[in-house]
């Protein structure tokens, strides 16, 4: 957890406080659509979308058309009335720390706040080299590191969205397989709002432009490691007996070991690759965040840490 000195650039906003930001909405999620919007072993409480998922929306919409008032402002001074950028959102964190449920969750409710807007979600694991490639390499173990990436290609992705051209396409990824899905994109036209959800999608390397040099609001999700671990376990053990169980699924060898043997694999898992990975990539991009949503050990926001600006 980030520990907050007299110099911090960002501001801890108790839940109390924070819950009390929202603006009046008529937002309402059913449990039927908050199990579709949770992750495995993510849950989201109603309380929760009340209490920390509206005010956030709410931040991001005043962000949002912000952005787009600069936006319409420069096109003007440049004689460019068609002049739009959408806005981008860099969602980072750990792996199993609930990535793709706070995604879902911040896309779900911009979409029906503000039901104008185009508002699409993009994950970065479409971007990640064929596992062909990475067994090339010899890097299959470490899958989700940096050097996994298709780094140039998911530079031009951004690059070409903040450009504002007509229509961009992200490679898909299948967990089911675990691999990148041949001949087949996600097609983004014209969007609003872009959330681009991934591990690493905040790191910083050698060149000299960065992914995250194109976001314009960045958010990192955080827990202490020993609750991302337990998560990831739990989460492991859930796919044995559910995903795994799929002849297609590229870990159904797995879905025939005991209790026993499916934790050692998933801590073996977990020892060479994802807490690597958390330790020397992603942890250290959390001060780059402009919002950390820091959960507690269930899986639920506990505080919220603002920059100041």
């Amino acid at each position: 957890m980030l520990k907050l000195g007299a110099a911090s650039p960002f501001v801890a906003v108790p839940r109390s406080r924070w819950s009390e930001l929202a603006a009046p909405t008529a937002v309402t999620l059913d449990y039927d659509e908050l199990a579709r919007l949770s992750g495995l072993g993510e849950p989201v409480a109603p309380d929760e979308v009340d209490e920390v998922y509206l005010p956030l929306a709410r931040l991001l919409e005043l962000r949002i058309d912000a952005a787009k008032q600069l936006s319409a402002a420069q096109g003007e001074f440049l004689g460019d009335p068609e002049h739009a950028v959408p806005f981008l959102l860099a969602l980072g964190g750990s792996v199993a720390v609930g990535k793709s449920t706070a995604a879902r969750m911040i896309v779900r409710l911009l979409q029906t706040i503000r039901p104008e807007w185009r508002v699409e979600l993009v994950t970065t694991d479409g971007f990640l080299l064929p596992n062909a490639t990475l067994i090339e390499k010899g890097i299959l173990a470490r899958k989700g590191f940096p050097e996994s990436y298709d780094r140039r290609r998911l530079l031009r992705f951004v690059a070409e969205l903040k450009s504002g051209v007509e229509e961009v396409r992200a490679p898909v990824y299948s967990h089911l397989i675990y691999d990148i899905v041949e001949d087949e994109s996600q097609v983004v036209r014209r969007p609003d709002v872009v959330v681009l959800e991934g591990v690493n999608v905040l790191k910083r390397g050698s060149g000299r432009v960065y992914v995250s040099d194109f976001a314009d609001f960045a958010l990192y999700l955080d827990a202490e490691e020993s609750d991302v671990q337990r998560w990831y376990l739990n989460r492991f053990l859930k796919l044995r007996n559910g995903a795994f169980q799929d002849p297609d699924s590229y870990f159904h060898r797995y879905a025939v070991l005991s209790d026993e043997e499916a934790t050692a694999v998933a801590e073996g898992i977990w020892q060479r690759t994802n807490r690597p990975n958390l330790l020397e990539n992603i942890k250290p991009t959390r001060p780059r965040a402009d919002l950390i949503l820091e959960k507690g050990g269930d899986h639920f926001i506990s505080r919220i840490l603002l920059r100041r600006t």
